[in-house]
């Protein structure tokens, strides 16, 4: 087979097709949101939405609506209880985080077990990119669009936000707005992503894609642009070796990413764990080592995030 044929092969197939289209557009979402949870320490707030829309997803197929819709109001229901139970105890906010959406998760997977006969419970723990009719891709393309864009409307509100909220609150920017809206776009990726990968992996497009670009650059700027070719690459490179390697398409874009991640934190930055590794050798001291260039210092520091509140639940509040 000829490296065209090999390219083009998978194409002359309408479900491939529309599976990329899928896949693409929610890494290409995902990906940006992704920097943003990094710097704010807001990733486990992504598994929680991701997990707790289940009930939603499974009551939207009950009655025959879009699940979209029961996703995004369970998504941003789970915020908000969050944000309620936190602001009226003194526990803590990953403790809050973890009891609510184990316990919205199991709700789901109850109202699954009851009507095995109506719902496809792999099909929403894992995906079905392969069986999304162009409806489907339509609506992941429209979801897609509209949160990306705000995003980038509000992107440096939401980066002073990320860096030092102090200072946002202080020349006048709403900071409890922002972090709302962050929280409600976070239920809206999510809904985006679940036709790719599922409930159960779409966490992992909400933190590697950002996790891997932090460790490339400092500059938040250069940091989005990584993160979407990365994952952009990992996401089709994922299509094509659940083609030709006949695995589940979900978990093949997802290892691509993780993939890549580990790439990065072995070999691709200065201070990567194999360089530290050669430059402790012994004997190394005399020799003439390879050495990657770091990065410029001021753009380090200038990039580096201030403090922020680790408290997703309150911060929205």
């Amino acid at each position: 087979m000829d490296v065209l044929a090999f390219f083009v092969e998978p194409l002359q197939y309408g479900f491939l097709t529309r599976a990329l289209a899928v896949t693409v557009a929610a890494a290409v979402v995902a990906a940006v949101l992704s920097c943003w949870l990094i710097l704010m320490g807001w990733s486990l707030m992504g598994d929680a939405v991701s997990h707790a829309v289940l009930p939603g997803v499974a009551l939207a197929y009950i009655i025959g609506i879009p699940f979209s819709v029961g996703a995004f109001v369970f998504g941003v229901g789970a915020v908000a209880l969050i944000g309620i139970v936190r602001s009226t105890t003194k526990l803590k906010a990953d403790t809050v985080i973890g009891v609510v959406f184990t316990a919205l998760f199991a709700s789901g997977l109850a109202i699954v077990s009851a009507t095995p006969s109506q719902i496809d419970l792999m099909h929403i723990l894992f995906g079905n990119v392969l069986g999304v009719s162009a409806g489907d891709v339509l609506q992941v393309l429209v979801l897609g669009a509209v949160t990306l864009a705000v995003l980038l409307f509000k992107r440096r509100d939401l980066t002073l936000l990320a860096f030092d909220r102090t200072h946002a609150h202080v020349i006048g920017l709403n900071t409890r707005f922002l972090s709302a809206l962050l929280l409600g776009l976070l239920a809206l990726t999510v809904v985006v992503g679940l036709q790719a990968v599922g409930i159960i992996l779409v966490v992992a497009m909400l933190i590697t894609p950002g996790a891997t670009a932090f460790l490339l650059s400092r500059s938040f700027d250069r940091m989005l642009l990584i993160a979407v070719v990365l994952t952009v690459a990992a996401s089709v490179t994922g299509i094509y070796a659940s083609y030709y390697l006949d695995i589940s398409t979900g978990a093949a874009v997802v290892l691509c990413q993780a993939l890549v991640f580990a790439v990065v934190y072995l070999v691709g930055r200065p201070d990567g764990l194999l360089w530290q590794v050669r430059r402790r050798r012994p004997g190394s001291r005399g020799r003439s080592l390879p050495e990657p260039q770091r990065s410029d210092p001021a753009d380090r520091t200038a990039a580096t995030p201030a403090r922020v509140s680790d408290d997703p639940a309150t911060s929205g509040a």
